[in-house]
């Protein structure tokens, strides 16, 4: 069993309840799912800073996975950003220019939930809709080790970001994540 702060992972493999159904199902079909561990949380640490704080995560090793709703005209659709705990996703310049959209927003939370089959707190860029734009920053896609939600409050996933960079929809874009205020 390997350990990454005080998380003990083991292999999704193993242990395919510590993710959500669509999670482990667009692992398995996109032939990663070995390259996925997975650690049992404290769902009421689910949050990234709370989390970080109790299992001893260095922020920098944490994504962040959002979702937001773009609109033009009368379509409105909906996307995915990836961006490290230690930066926020730059929704109203880069995400609205690349989804060639006139108003990008954060998704309300019941959306959110409803259209990604996830749980709050555990959505996750793995396992989304196929047709979704999954927008994902530069500094995610060439870490080695990477801390992301599961789709579910209870556990956390561990994979590399070169495997986020590969997922259905992917896009890596330099720039997305910028400094939080």
């Amino acid at each position: 069993m390997e350990k990454l702060g005080k998380l003990e992972i083991i292999s999704l493999i193993e242990r395919p309840d510590l993710a959500a159904k669509t999670v482990t199902d667009l692992a398995a079909s996109v032939g990663g799912v070995q390259d996925i561990g997975g650690a049992e949380i404290d769902p009421t640490v689910s949050d990234t800073t709370a989390f970080c704080e109790r299992y001893g995560i260095d922020p920098a090793q944490t994504v962040n996975c959002v979702i937001v709703k773009a609109k033009r005209a009368d379509k409105e659709w909906y996307a995915a950003c990836a961006v490290l705990a230690t930066t926020k996703a730059d929704v109203n310049g880069l995400v609205r220019r690349r989804l060639d959209a006139r108003r990008v927003s954060f998704a309300p939370m019941e959306e959110a939930v409803k259209e990604t089959g996830m749980e709050y707190g555990g959505i996750t860029p793995v396992g989304l809709p196929r047709e979704w734009p999954v927008l994902i920053d530069s500094a995610v896609a060439k870490a080695d080790r990477l801390v992301i939600g599961s789709g579910i409050r209870k556990s956390k996933l561990v994979v590399s970001g070169k495997f986020l960079a590969t997922l259905p929809g992917a896009v890596v874009l330099n720039g997305l994540g910028v400094p939080r205020e």
